[in-house]
């Protein structure tokens, strides 16, 4: 046996294996937990983590490299650069653009528009770069941005806007776009829960000078852990990349440069203040992190990518399930909307608890949870009110009443590819029995 066939038996018996260890084990209605989300997989999957684990190339490699190329040609764009985490693609972004090779760097005391109702690594890397958050509220029952308040959030100091598109929705960006114009303005979209949402038949993502993408289990596709970056913009890629591998200059693939580097004169550069030439790989123009993610990911990446458009249909009809049985009870609850031009391939199913109904989110969500449906409260809810937020330097448009009532009122549970139709029906089928039961004094937790 050579190795090519020893290979393709190791392969074979690891879809043997999956078919034995990793088969669902039946759902029993009130014993089997179900997550609002998790890791959707099939043999292809293991498969494709095994063979890329068989090169026992442990750092970014030829998988890495053809993720890129296939999630950027997925989404129209340019360039993507492969990260560890969807939060280090929103610190890269930032980064990128207060790097001195951007066209027009961003500066400490520079500001930012963005709201308040937020993932708090979508706001830390302002805060890390010396950078101000203006905080707009959100609009209720979208949970994305107010655009209405966007232009009164102006100042001499603006110079971008950091859009997060909210559980997959999306705030109206016919009327955002125009501001971004205008005004001269950077725009990055967080895109991290929202893969697969089109706007006017256009992908999200595909609209900021640079956007980005998490690949955590709870996510679109995953791979483990993971994100993208995702820009048209050549020289913010490769400004994207250098912050990735450490600030370094070179933009050789390790794997396939000849010894003198892609450019051919890699012993030959010049830096600066040095009287001799300097090995290129180790020329570093960027304040820059390790934020590389490992090939093995990357192999999973592409098989997950392949696999996307069955689990977008799947998000998206276990959101209509919900929607359609939870809409009798609007008198209680406030269901999502959407902008009709909006596609939405949904990261959860949200829901805001009206503040006059007979009972509370606790009580709800308590219910819910004790009968094995998983739940969570939107992300950081007023991210003002998080205790690690609180002094950060910062300026408010108006109070932020949506983006209180979102703290204290607001939650989600899933619709992610795993739920089956028995487990949607009996999740619909507590949210109905909850509902249906008589009204009772509601509890009255301290106000934020």
């Amino acid at each position: 046996m050579n190795q090519c066939q020893l290979r393709q038996q190791i392969l074979d018996q690891v879809i043997e294996y999956y078919r034995l260890a990793h088969r669902a084990p039946p759902f029993v209605p009130g014993e089997t937990r179900i997550s609002y989300a998790s890791r959707v997989y099939d043999e292809r999957d293991l498969v494709a983590l095994v063979d890329a684990s068989l090169d026992f190339w442990l750092t970014r490699g030829e998988h890495s490299l053809a993720f890129e190329e296939a999630f950027a040609d997925y989404l129209g764009a340019a360039h993507a650069v492969y990260v560890n985490s969807g939060s280090s693609a929103n610190l890269i972004a930032v980064a990128a653009l207060c790097s001195p090779h951007a066209e027009r760097p961003l500066q400490p005391g520079d500001e930012v528009i963005t709201p308040a109702a937020t993932f708090p690594t979508t706001v830390a890397p302002l805060v890390q770069h010396g950078l101000v958050p203006v905080f707009i509220d959100c609009v209720p029952a979208t949970y994305n941005l107010d655009v209405g308040q966007a232009e009164r959030a102006l100042s001499p100091r603006t110079r971008a806007i950091l859009l997060p598109h909210m559980l997959g929705n999306t705030a109206d960006l016919s009327r955002l776009l125009p501001i971004v114009e205008e005004y001269d303005l950077y725009l990055i979209e967080d895109t991290c829960e929202a893969m697969g949402t089109r706007f006017s038949g256009q992908l999200l993502g595909s609209f900021g000078h640079l956007s980005t993408f998490s690949f955590y289990p709870p996510h679109h596709i995953t791979t483990g852990e993971g994100g993208m970056v995702v820009t048209d913009d050549p020289a913010l890629a490769k400004t994207a990349r250098s912050l990735r591998d450490w600030g370094r200059d070179c933009w050789c693939n390790p794997q396939t440069a000849p010894p003198d580097g892609a450019c051919g004169r890699r012993f030959s550069y010049l830096i600066p203040g040095l009287s001799d030439t300097y090995d290129h790989k180790y020329v570093y123009s960027n304040v820059g992190y390790s934020l590389r993610p490992t090939d093995m990911q990357a192999a999973l990446g592409l098989t997950q990518l392949a696999k996307f458009a069955e689990f977008e249909r799947a998000r998206k009809r276990n959101f209509a399930a919900l929607f359609d049985a939870l809409s009798p009870y609007r008198d209680v609850l406030i269901l999502p909307e959407w902008d009709d031009r909006a596609d939405v391939c949904w990261f959860a199913f949200p829901l805001t608890v009206r503040e006059e109904a007979p009972f509370s989110r606790a009580d709800l969500v308590r219910w819910l949870e004790e009968r094995g449906i998983e739940t969570r409260y939107l992300f950081a809810g007023n991210i003002l009110r998080q205790p690690g937020y609180r002094h950060i330097r910062h300026r408010t448009i108006g109070d932020l009443p949506n983006t209180d009532a979102v703290m204290r009122r607001a939650f989600f549970v899933g619709v992610y590819p795993g739920l089956d139709q028995p487990r949607l029906d009996y999740i619909i089928s507590q949210f109905q029995a909850f509902l249906a039961r008589p009204p009772r004094s509601r509890e009255h937790p301290s106000e934020v």
